[in-house]
Formats: structure tokens, C-alpha cells, sequence
């Protein structure tokens, strides 16, 4: 751990949706705190509030009480449009499906990144930063491939090189094995955890899957929206 400013601070979230008139409480009163290199597994059964959780850490959901920092920058009453350009320069996302976009190659999934954030005028370093994060993934000979052609593990390696594209302070993680065996399963895990800590980026994986605590700086519990106070550290 280092002494820069907390990747992620939650403080007393809520999150309360309105369904046929009545409200349901999604998190009830959620403190959290990812240290500025941490690895944080978040486990907990389905419907257990995980999802709203990193939705709201990255700026994809508001809360409706509480606060919420990244990097020290606080996002809880920012506008839509604030929250927009937050997400797309300060937080990586990795989901579940990879979402690659089809019809672009490789290398372009990562330069689509540096174009939603208006960066086109760096259109050469950008395309330079892309073929670097493909090479450390073992992926130079395939920059020039669309989605469809790549085997499921170079996806997520795509995938997580797309999501390193904005240098982000946090990255989330949404069931980043669920879809690949146990061997495969484990060598993006390892890749995930090498990724984070050679850059000194901070990582919530949000987890069924037993083989990702091994390799989390620490293990949070998430139930019925509400965090377990016993946190558990990594082997």
C-alpha cells in the first residue's frame, strides 16, 4: 500500500429503487475503502447488492444517500454529464459478456476509448499506447483481428487492455471467469492481478468464483446489501 489517496471511498450509500409502489433498498448504509493499489474481491450470492455496488463506484448509477470518492475527487452529486466524462478518464470497466465492439479489430476496441474521451488530436501516441498494452498481453499478432476470430482468453485480454486505455484509477472487474475453465480461468485471474499491481492500479472484482480470493488483497462480503464487517486478507 501506498500513501496516495484511496482509490475508492464509499460512505453510508443507499441505493433505493421505486418498483410498484414500494421501495426496495439495494444497499443499506455501505462503507468501503480500496486502497490506491488494492486488489478487492466482492463476493456475495445473486441479488446480494454487488452489481449496484460497482455501478455506483463507477459512476454508471447515482446513489440516492452518501458519498462517494475516486481518487480523492468526490462524484456523488455530479451531474449526468459530469458522471459521463468521469467514467470515461478515471474508471475501467471489464464486464461479464467483454463487450468487445464486433466489427472493430483489436486494436481498434482500444482506440475507441481515447476517441469517446476527445482525445483525437493524440490519435498517433494513442495508437501507439494501444499496440503496447496488446504486446505486454501477448496480442501484437493479433491487433488486426475483430472479436469473432479470438479465442475467449484473448478477448478478456483485450478486453483488459481496452480497460487500461484512460490510465484509470480503478478498475471493475464483473465475473471476469464466469465464462472460461478452470485452466483459462486461472491465467486471466493471474493476469488481472499481475496487470494491476505492475501499474499500481486499484481493482474491485466482483466474484463467484473461489480461484479470484486467492489472488485478492482482500476478500469483502456482500448480503442483502449490506457489507460483512469481517474482511478477510488474501494468502
Amino acid at each position: 500500500m501506498t500513501d496516495a489517496a484511496p482509490a475508492l471511498v464509499m460512505k453510508g450509500i443507499r441505493k433505493i429503487y421505486r418498483v410498484g409502489g414500494d421501495d426496495i433498498v439495494a444497499l443499506d448504509h455501505v462503507d468501503l475503502t480500496i486502497g490506491s493499489d488494492e486488489i478487492v474481491a466482492l463476493v456475495g450470492p445473486s441479488g446480494s447488492g454487488k452489481t449496484t455496488l460497482c455501478s455506483i463506484a463507477g459512476g454508471l448509477l447515482s446513489a440516492t444517500e452518501g458519498s462517494v470518492l475516486i481518487g480523492g475527487h468526490d462524484i456523488s452529486h455530479a451531474s449526468a454529464r459530469e458522471l459521463t466524462d468521469f467514467r470515461r478518464t478515471s474508471v475501467g470497466f471489464v464486464f461479464q459478456a467483454v463487450n468487445l465492439v464486433p466489427f472493430l479489430t483489436a486494436r481498434e476496441n482500444l482506440l475507441v476509448v481515447d476517441e469517446l474521451a476527445g482525445r483525437r488530436l493524440r490519435r498517433r501516441g494513442a495508437k501507439r499506447r494501444a499496440d503496447q498494452l496488446l504486446e505486454e498481453r501477448g496480442l501484437a499478432d493479433r491487433a488486426a483481428n475483430l472479436p469473432a476470430q479470438l479465442s475467449g482468453g484473448q478477448r478478456q485480454r483485450v478486453a483488459i487492455g481496452r480497460a487500461l486505455m484512460n490510465d484509470p484509477e480503478l478498475v471493475l472487474f464483473d465475473e471476469p471467469t464466469s465464462a472460461l475453465d478452470s485452466k483459462l480461468g486461472d491465467q486471466v485471474v493471474r493476469l488481472i492481478r499481475d496487470e494491476m499491481k505492475a501499474r499500481g492500479t486499484s481493482a474491485i472484482i466482483v466474484t463467484h468464483d473461489d480461484r479470484i480470493t486467492h489472488y485478492a488483497d482482500r476478500t469483502v462480503h456482500i448480503e442483502d446489501g449490506r457489507i460483512d464487517g469481517k474482511v478477510v486478507g488474501s494468502a
